[in-house]
């Protein structure tokens, strides 16, 4: 990655480049909450199966570029590619941290 990210979110973006749903849920607090395409998933389990079903529907790759912390969260935004309407986009992942897991996710345009 060009960036540096703190941890929790570099081991996210590492794991989302595995495609494996299980390896990103594990990033996540167990009550984390997550934000994207106007719907909310709530919990580790629900943020599994949001991964699951993102998979099903496309494949993708996403580039962190440029990280900013706003409003007591860290911004990333990254370049998205992938199998998906719109491709490519710079799609901005707004996160909170819990110590080494994410508590919270919004991505969003």
């Amino acid at each position: 990655m060009a960036i540096k990210l703190p941890p929790a979110i570099e081991t996210y973006f590492e794991a989302d480049g595995t495609g494996d749903p299980q390896a990103i849920a594990a990033t996540f607090t167990t009550d984390a909450i997550v934000r994207d395409k106007g719907k909310t998933h709530r919990g580790r389990d629900a943020t599994r199966d949001w991964m699951v079903e993102a998979l099903q529907q496309y494949s993708y790759t996403a580039e962190p570029f440029f990280i900013a912390e706003e409003n007591a969260m860290t911004r990333v935004t990254a370049h998205v590619v992938g199998t998906f309407p719109g491709s490519p986009i710079d799609l901005r992942f707004f996160f909170v941290l819990a110590g080494d897991k994410i508590a919270e996710l919004e991505i969003t345009v």
